[in-house]
C-alpha cells in the first residue's frame, strides 16, 4: 500500500496528513497560529508563523527515511507574501484574503471604467479580496520595495508559492493555475499572466511564479531525511471540490470553514454571470481544464471563533450546537455578518456587523441561533442565483469544521430547501490535494467513492418559519447596505 502526503495550509491552522492509496488516514497533524489586525479591516499573517505550522506538522508525521511516495499541497487562497529574492525573506506581512484596505484602489479602477475588463479577462469581480490590489499596496507602501521590485529583486507569490519556494531544494518559484486565476492577474482564457493587468496594477511581470497544472511536479520536499516529490497543488476550494468527486458538470459543493465556499464544476464551460458570483479554473487534471462557478463568504467559522473567544459563549467551538434553538426560531434576532464587509453576491467592503431584534428576553441561545442563521441565509442568496442561471441543485455536498455541527447542517437543509449531504471524511480539502497527487503518480482515483456519513433532509415543520426569518433577513441586510 503506498502513502501519499497532503500539507493543507489553512486561514488560520497548517495540517499535515499521510493518506495510503485507498485515502485511508494513517497519520494527522495541525497546529494554529495567529492572525493580526493592525488597523480596521486589516487582516495579517506571518509567514514565518504559516512556515514554522508546516514544518511542525510535518515533524508530527514523518519520520526518517520513510517512503511517501508524492505530496499534494493545498492552501488558502489570495493571500499575498511578497519577500526577497536573494534572502527569501518576506518584505511585509501576509495581506489575507480577508483583508479590505485596498477598497479605495478597487473603486477608483471602477470609477475609470476598469470593472468589466477586468471581469472579461479573469472571471473575478474588482475587490480587495484578490491579490492584484495587496500586491500593489505593498510596493507602493513598503519603502524602497517598487525600485527592488522593478530591478528584478522581489517575488510575489500566494501562499502555495511561499511553501515551495521555502520546502523545495530546487527553491523553485511555482504555482498553479487554480491559485492563479484567484490574483486577478491572470486570464482564463489563454490561461497566462496577463500583459495588461499586470500594467493596469503597476507590478512587474518579473515577480509572478511560473504557472503549472495542478498535477505537476512542483520541486522535491527534503525533511528529516526524506526526498518527497511535490506532484499536486491546488487552492483549498477546488481541492475541496476534487475531495467531493465533483468531476462533472454541476457537481456541488460547499465547504464551511473560516469563510464559506460554495462551487459548480461546469467543465469546459465559462459562465458569465453578473449578480456578484466568480467564475474560475476549477483545476487542470491530465491536461484538461475545467471552470466553476464560486460563491465566496468571507464570515463562517470566523463568527462561531468570535463566540467563543471574544463573546465567551462557550469553551469550545463544538459546544456551540447545544446553544441552537430547535425549532428554527431566533425570536426576531438578525445577524449581519459583516466582519470585513461582504463577499458574494453583494461585494461590499464597507458594511460591519451587528445585531438587530434585541429586547430584554433575548437570550444567549438567541444570539447564537441567529449567528448561524446569518451563514445559512447567505448560501441560500448563492443558490438561489444560480438555480436562476437553470443550474439545478437536488443536493449540497458539505465538508469543512461546522458540519460537525447536526443541528447547523439541518438549519442549512430546511432554509435550502435541499438534501445536504456531509462524507464520512469532512476534509475534503486536505483529501483533495492527496488526490491531485495521486493523480499524478498514476493512480486511478474514480476507482475510490466518497462514503457518505449523513443526508439531512428538510423538516416540513420547519421551512415555514425559516423562510420568513430569510425574508426579514435580507430586509436588515439590504436596508444595511443602503445606509
Amino acid at each position: 500500500m503506498k502513502n501519499y502526503l497532503s500539507i493543507d495550509q489553512g486561514t488560520t491552522s497548517s495540517r499535515a496528513i499521510i493518506f495510503d492509496s485507498n485515502l485511508a488516514l494513517v497519520s494527522d497533524s495541525q497546529k494554529e497560529y495567529d492572525l493580526h489586525y493592525p488597523n480596521d479591516g486589516w487582516v495579517e499573517l506571518n509567514p514565518n508563523d504559516v512556515l514554522k505550522t508546516v514544518m511542525d506538522t510535518l515533524g508530527d508525521v514523518l519520520y526518517e527515511k520513510q517512503k511517501i511516495e508524492a505530496c499534494g499541497i493545498t492552501n488558502q487562497r489570495e493571500t499575498t507574501i511578497v519577500w526577497s529574492k536573494k534572502t527569501g525573506k518576506p518584505i511585509y506581512p501576509g495581506i489575507v484574503w480577508q483583508d479590505r484596505r485596498t477598497n479605495e484602489i478597487c473603486n477608483k479602477l471602477k470609477l475609470e471604467g476598469y470593472e468589466e475588463v477586468i471581469k472579461e479577462s479573469t472571471g473575478l469581480v474588482l475587490d480587495p479580496y484578490f491579490s492584484a490590489t495587496k500586491i500593489k499596496w505593498i510596493l507602493d507602501n513598503v519603502e524602497g520595495a517598487r525600485n527592488k521590485a522593478e530591478n528584478g529583486e522581489l517575488l510575489f507569490g500566494t501562499i502555495d508559492s511561499f511553501l515551495i519556494y521555502n520546502l523545495t531544494k530546487e527553491k523553485n518559484h511555482f504555482t498553479d493555475v487554480t491559485n492563479a486565476s484567484r490574483t486577478l492577474l491572470f486570464n482564463i482564457k489563454s490561461m497566462k499572466w496577463d500583459d495588461e493587468l499586470l500594467k493596469l496594477f503597476d507590478i512587474p511581470k518579473s515577480m509572478m511564479p511560473k504557472v503549472l497544472s495542478c498535477d505537476s511536479t512542483f520541486g522535491t520536499l527534503s525533511i528529516d531525511g526524506n526526498n518527497i516529490p511535490i506532484r499536486g497543488v491546488i487552492g483549498d476550494q477546488q481541492a475541496a471540490l476534487v475531495g467531493q468527486n465533483c468531476f462533472k458538470s454541476g457537481d456541488m459543493k460547499s465547504t464551511y470553514g473560516t469563510g464559506c465556499f460554495l462551487m459548480v464544476n461546469t467543465e469546459e464551460k465559462i459562465y458569465k454571470i453578473d449578480e456578484g458570483l466568480l467564475t474560475t479554473v476549477a483545476y487542470k487534471l491530465e491536461g484538461k481544464i475545467h471552470y466553476a462557478i464560486e460563491g465566496s463568504i468571507y464570515s463562517c467559522g470566523n463568527i462561531i471563533k468570535w463566540l467563543r473567544d471574544k463573546m465567551k459563549f462557550f469553551d469550545k467551538s463544538e459546544e456551540s450546537e447545544k446553544f441552537l434553538n430547535k425549532n428554527g426560531s431566533s425570536n426576531n434576532v438578525l445577524f449581519l455578518p459583516g466582519f470585513n464587509g461582504l463577499g458574494a453576491p453583494f461585494w461590499n467592503s464597507d458594511i460591519r456587523g451587528g445585531f438587530y431584534g434585541l429586547t430584554q428576553d433575548t437570550s444567549i441561545n438567541d444570539l447564537v441561533t441567529s449567528a448561524f442563521q446569518a451563514i445559512t441565509f447567505q448560501t441560500k442568496e448563492i443558490t438561489t442565483i444560480l438555480e436562476d442561471y437553470d443550474i439545478q441543485i437536488s443536493k449540497l455536498l458539505v465538508d469543512g469544521g461546522m458540519v460537525n455541527n447536526n443541528k447547523f447542517c439541518q438549519a442549512l437543509s430546511d432554509t435550502l430547501e435541499k438534501e445536504i449531504v456531509k462524507p464520512a471524511n469532512v476534509e475534503s480539502t486536505a483529501m483533495g490535494a492527496c488526490k491531485v497527487a495521486m493523480i499524478a503518480s498514476g493512480e486511478k482515483i474514480l476507482d475510490i467513492k466518497n462514503e457518505s456519513k449523513l443526508v439531512y433532509k428538510p423538516d416540513l415543520n420547519f421551512i415555514d418559519a425559516y423562510k420568513q426569518n430569510y425574508v426579514n433577513w435580507k430586509k436588515y441586510l439590504l436596508k444595511s447596505i443602503k445606509n
